[in-house]
């Protein structure tokens, strides 16, 4: 996998890194099928060399943390952990706003209790589509947060061209996280802003959303022929093709399987050649 680096929140890490969303059961809720080879998966990824990883408490709940946690804890020193807060699960696995102040600080200690850690090194304020909690009023108690010393770092996700701009106005913002691919990019307004500041930008749904499908990017023929031609499968293209469309895109994509996993890592070593980015638009 190729050593290329971006620094998120003082420190290097790979552009390749692994989202832990896909290790609990169907939904993203409950045990993991295999507990075993979610464990394999998480090791095999650091042995190959990432060195950040995107979870929260919310995933499973806490399924995805302490996989996290049995796999890999001691963490190594270079192992930068991504979670997230601003939303929860009830006992039926339906996802619930946690947008106030107080939902927030409860989400960051069940963060640091299921990694077992005293900081997490950052965590993305998620905003929630037509949430009622103002942007500026979150931005506020994720500072106090982290003046605490409970977060090393603040990100944002879901969050448009305005909160984006606040932010930043405001304080340090380590990283977005944001949902764009190359179908997709209905947000190119924040990827071409924190592209221009220089802020890493870690796109979730790179291959498409496994709510739709159809999935526009892995059918889409300009990634099948370039797949075909370079000897490569369509997952790869798409990921390859946002490695190389920015130099601040860090990568996330999350699986369950060791293939799978290998399939991804194998991505940042693929150089997409002008037929293919010129066909991909």
């Amino acid at each position: 996998m190729s050593n290329e680096t971006i620094t998120l929140a003082g420190r290097p890490v790979r552009r390749m890194g692994f989202g832990a969303m896909q290790l609990p059961g169907p939904g993203v809720f409950g045990p993991p099928k295999d507990r075993d080879a979610a464990l394999a998966v998480l090791r095999r990824a650091v042995d190959a060399g990432v060195n950040h990883i995107d979870t929260s408490q919310f995933y499973g709940p806490d399924v995805a943390n302490e996989l996290i946690h049995s796999a890999l804890f001691p963490y190594a020193e270079d192992l930068v952990l991504v979670s997230k807060v601003g939303a929860k699960r009830n006992d039926g696995g339906h996802w619930l706003e946690a947008q106030r102040p107080e939902d927030l600080r409860a989400g960051i200690l069940e963060n640091l209790a299921s990694l077992e850690l005293d900081q997490v090194p950052v965590v993305n304020l998620r905003r929630h589509p037509g949430g009622d909690v103002p942007f500026e009023e979150q931005l506020d108690a994720m500072i106090g947060f982290r003046d605490e010393g409970l977060i090393g770092a603040i990100g944002l996700s879901n969050v448009n061209i305005d909160e984006y701009t606040s932010g930043t106005a405001r304080t340090e913002i380590a990283c977005v996280q944001n949902a764009y691919n190359l179908i997709d990019r209905s947000d190119q307004a924040v990827f071409d802003a924190s592209r221009k500041d220089g802020v890493p930008y870690a796109p979730f749904f790179p291959m498409g959303s496994a709510f739709n499908p159809s999935n526009p990017v892995l059918n889409s023929d300009a990634v099948k022929a370039a797949a075909e031609r370079l000897s490569a499968t369509p997952a790869q293209v798409a990921l390859a093709w946002l490695l190389q469309v920015s130099p601040n895109v860090l990568l996330i994509p999350g699986t369950s399987s060791l293939a799978h996993l290998e399939e991804n890592l194998a991505a940042a070593d693929l150089e997409l050649d002008a037929a293919a980015l010129e066909a991909i638009g």
